[in-house]
């Protein structure tokens, strides 16, 4: 079996691409794909991305396997950056990494490999099961680390051709084997960044694209202005840091794009803000359809599951009902829906 391993330079996918090493019936091409950002606006980070080759290059020796740098500067800009950039300008918080998996990584990558390989693999921690109604999206064991609300979008075809090597495996278990196996990047802090921006600080990306524009930040509940801020896209509901504000926590609650104001509430008030209702659109499913309504949901990144019940609607929505209300709930932000252990795919949330 012929596989093409993407490699970050990241103890992830270097531990991937050992255990895919050691299978005598793999044959295994490592492949880098450099993005846009890392060049044009490599002067607001630190080398972003060279020292990420260097890592993945010492790998790829360490194996004798051959690395090929792929460049998608374009398609990144296109496909990626873009939306991101119209959602922010909309007020509403993006989810690239979702976008980046879907369309880049197991997308445009996997377009330009033209069927010369039988596999794709990663680092990521998810697993692929597979029965008659076709292939399944699988939780990871480990809660923490699981990362199948950033693979909600991936379709059946893409999910026929993946592997993920270390997806069963807890995280402390692959930190373990980079120590046993002596991989280069073994002792590399993870990597806690949006996929697309590499060590590029996010408020640097925002604002050199959107600028920084004076607005008010003003109590939800009376109207008193509490505060300035440098414009609406640099904040996002249920945000608590980064407000500037005494006798807090303070929370966003809310954002007017128009006047460029965002609203906030202090916590004693937070029950107030708890929502637990809402509408999905632009649905995606990995095996079809949910056939049953109780349900569970991802709102964000994290372990934490909440039980729901999902309802189809009119015009590809959904509505959810929560049974644990949550404040955070952002326009834009994706929801993923779960039944048990299997991730069935999401949307947006309106």
């Amino acid at each position: 079996m012929k596989v093409a391993a993407l490699l970050s330079g990241g103890v992830d996918s270097s531990v991937a691409l050992h255990l895919l090493a050691r299978q005598p019936d793999v044959q295994v091409r490592a492949f880098y794909l450099k993005i846009w950002l890392e060049d044009e606006l490599a002067f607001l980070g630190d080398c972003p991305w060279e020292e990420d080759l260097r890592y993945a290059r010492a790998v790829c020796q360490q194996l004798d396997i051959p690395l090929e740098v792929i460049p998608l500067q374009t398609e990144y800009r296109e496909r990626i950056v873009e939306h991101a950039l119209a959602e922010l300008r909309a007020g509403r918080t993006p989810s690239p990494d979702i976008f980046c998996n879907e369309r880049i990584k197991f997308g445009v990558f996997m377009d330009r490999l033209g069927g010369a390989f039988d596999r794709v693999a990663s680092g990521h921690y998810a697993q692929i099961a597979q029965c008659e109604e076709g292939f399944y999206l699988q939780r990871a064991p480990d809660p923490v680390k699981d990362q199948t609300y950033f693979l909600s979008n991936l379709h059946q075809e893409q999910l026929a051709h993946l592997l993920f090597p270390i997806g069963h495996l807890p995280k402390l278990e692959v930190r373990t084997l980079a120590q046993t196996l002596a991989v280069p990047s073994k002792d590399r802090k993870d990597s806690q960044g949006i996929c697309f921006l590499g060590k590029i600080n996010y408020q640097d990306f925002v604002a050199f694209h959107l600028g920084r524009r004076q607005g008010n930040l003003i109590e939800r509940e009376t109207g008193e202005k509490k505060g300035e801020h440098e414009g609406y896209w640099f904040h996002t509901i249920g945000q608590r840091h980064g407000l500037g504000l005494g006798g807090g926590p303070w929370y966003v609650v809310d954002k007017d794009a128009e006047s460029n104001t965002v609203f906030i509430s202090h916590s004693d008030r937070q029950d107030a803000r708890m929502r637990d209702r809402l509408t999905v659109s632009q649905l995606s499913w990995i095996t079809g359809r949910p056939t049953h309504a109780e349900l569970q949901v991802k709102l964000r990144h994290g372990p934490q599951l909440i039980p729901c019940r999902f309802d189809h609607g009119a015009e590809g929505k959904g509505y959810l009902h929560l049974q644990l209300p949550d404040p955070g709930i952002a326009p834009g932000q994706h929801a993923v829906l779960y039944d048990g252990e299997y991730c069935l795919g999401g949307g947006v949330i309106d």
